[in-house]
This record gives C-alpha cells, sequence and structure tokens, in this order.
C-alpha cells in the first residue's frame, strides 16, 4: 500500500497552525521563506498591533525578544510564542532599567521617549513610546519648555532633534546593522546608482549623508509603501537586507539595490523554518510579561497612540 509522502516543512507550519490556532507574524527583516509562511509581514509595532487585533489564542511571532514582550503587552489574554528565545536586538540591550532610571534621577524635570525597540522594563519607565515612523509627531506633541531623553536610539534621536529643533539628550544606543552603514557607502552607491531613488532608514549611521542625499528618510513600513506608490524603476535602500524580500515580492518590475550587501541582523536570521515548526510543535517558547511591568509599558504605548496623526 502506499503512503503519502511527507508534507514539506511549510505545509506542515500550515497544518499545525490550524491546529493551534496559531497566527504567524513575521518581521521585514526575516528571511524569505519565513516570511512566506507568515500571515502577516511588518514591523514591529504594525505587527503587535496585529496581535491585539487577531482572534487566535497563539501569536507566533517571528522578530527579536522585545518585539514578542510588545505583542504580549497588547495582547495579554493570547500566548505569545518566540522560535528562538535568544533572538535577541542589538539596539535595545544597549540600555538597561537601572540605568535609564539613573539617567531620570540626573534630569528630574524631562521626559522620557523610548523607541518601541526597547525592552518591556525600559517602556515602562518611559513617559512616551514611539516608533521610527512617529517619533517626530510624538516629540512635537509634547510640551515645548521640557527636556526630553530619547531612548535608546542615538541616531534617530538626532533625526528628530534636526527635525524638531527640541532640546533632546541622546543615549548612546544603536543597532549594530544600521551603525554600520557609513557616508562612504551611500556616497559610493549613488555615484554608482544616480537614477536610483534613495530611501533611508533614520536608525542609519549615515545620517549625516542621508540628510543631504536621500530621497525619503522613512520607517520600513514607509519604504515598502513608498515603492509602491513611486514611479521610480530603481531604489536604494538603506536598511536591513530582509526587506528586499518584500519589496521584490510587491513589486517585480522594479529594481531594488541594498547600500550594503552585509546589513543583515545575525539576530533576525536565527528563525528558521525548521525552529518555527518545533515551536508550534512544542509551543515554546512562551514569552511573558510581570502584569506590574505591564501595566506601565501599556501606558506609554496609549500615550503615543493618543497623539493626534499617529
Amino acid at each position: 500500500m502506499q503512503t503519502a509522502p511527507p508534507l514539506s516543512l511549510a505545509a506542515e507550519i500550515q497544518r499545525l497552525k490550524k491546529e493551534r490556532d496559531a497566527v504567524l507574524l513575521a518581521h521585514n527583516y526575516q528571511i524569505g521563506e519565513v516570511q512566506d509562511v507568515a500571515d502577516f509581514v511588518g514591523d514591529s509595532l504594525a505587527l503587535s498591533q496585529q496581535a491585539a487585533k487577531t482572534s487566535a489564542r497563539v501569536i507566533l511571532f517571528c522578530g527579536v525578544h522585545f518585539m514578542a514582550e510588545t505583542a504580549a503587552l497588547l495582547a495579554p489574554d493570547k500566548t505569545v510564542l518566540l522560535p528562538v528565545l535568544d533572538a535577541g536586538c542589538s539596539l535595545a540591550s544597549t540600555i538597561e532599567v537601572m540605568q535609564l532610571r539613573a539617567w531620570k534621577k540626573a534630569h528630574p524635570d524631562a521626559l522620557v521617549v523610548a523607541y518601541v525597540n526597547s525592552t518591556a522594563e525600559v517602556k515602562a519607565e518611559s513617559d512616551y513610546c514611539c516608533t521610527s515612523s512617529n517619533a517626530v509627531k510624538v516629540v512635537e506633541s509634547l510640551p515645548p519648555d521640557r527636556e526630553i531623553l530619547f531612548v535608546p536610539d542615538m541616531y534617530l534621536g538626532r533625526f528628530v532633534r534636526e527635525k524638531t529643533g527640541r532640546k533632546i539628550l541622546l543615549w548612546p544606543g544603536s543597532c549594530h546593522v544600521h551603525y554600520k552603514m557609513r557616508d562612504f557607502d551611500i556616497e559610493r552607491m549613488k555615484k554608482d546608482h544616480p537614477r536610483a531613488e534613495f530611501l533611508v532608514h533614520p536608525e542609519c549611521g549615515c545620517l549625516s549623508s542621508a540628510l543631504r542625499f536621500a530621497d525619503h528618510i522613512v520607517s520600513t513600513g514607509g519604504m515598502l509603501r513608498r515603492v509602491k506608490e513611486s514611479p521610480s524603476k530603481e531604489f536604494l535602500v538603506a536598511t536591513e537586507t530582509g526587506i528586499l524580500h518584500t519589496m521584490k515580492k510587491q513589486c517585480p518590475e522594479k529594481n531594488f539595490i541594498p547600500i550594503s550587501e552585509s546589513a543583515q541582523c545575525e539576530f533576525m536570521k536565527k528563525i528558521t523554518l525548521e525552529n518555527v515548526l518545533w515551536s508550534l510543535q512544542d509551543m515554546k517558547h512562551r514569552v511573558t510579561v510581570p502584569p506590574e511591568v505591564a501595566e506601565k509599558a501599556r501606558r506609554a504605548i496609549d500615550r503615543m497612540m493618543a497623539v493626534p496623526g499617529v
């Protein structure tokens, strides 16, 4: 008697998603085959908001640890799984909660604005959260006489400071991938591709050149919207290379060139189809946030979402 052939990894993941009543969320920086099995692909906050909306009982988050934490904050009644527990974030790890408390003590009248690329504990010690797409609006909404402590990304904070003219003190943190994108990379690539539209993520360490040369300084979500709307046929892209997979899928007739081929996050790339499958099989690794931390962290996120235009 013939037996049915074994299911492919992707097919088995789809089968288990139904069995577990799970939704699979993948960040734009995940490897292509993980993005392809996901129910939703996007940036960290958009995915966490999707997590809050879903009727699924289980949320499998293919991203890094702080993203799964944010999903757990916004969907406390769900089971949130992270396929690889040590998929961390070089940016989020640049500040610990005790360091933020000490900084706040030195500036007692300041407001703390935390980029969502931070731990739940840091969010809980902050007055507002922000994303790369709404950071300027969040800061502009704050009282003009208040000093601002911006954590943890110094490049995004510097970009916001230049756009708003506000007094913003910067925590010296950065993403190891975006930090490595330097001015000479931009100048070389612009020379080689003079007609390409240039998209830059505001976390990049090359902002001095970016402000001179970039057509758009936008979040990953903003990049994806722009490449669909733009009449341009060629784009230079300054962010993690995983986003090129989505760009090529949504606009196969266009050409996308990374500023740096080596702009890859080893933490994002830890997640594979195999450990996505194992996570669903064994229901691991569950990410939770202590209730007292979650309540304070949600307050900072809620304040961000209440800003007009966000």
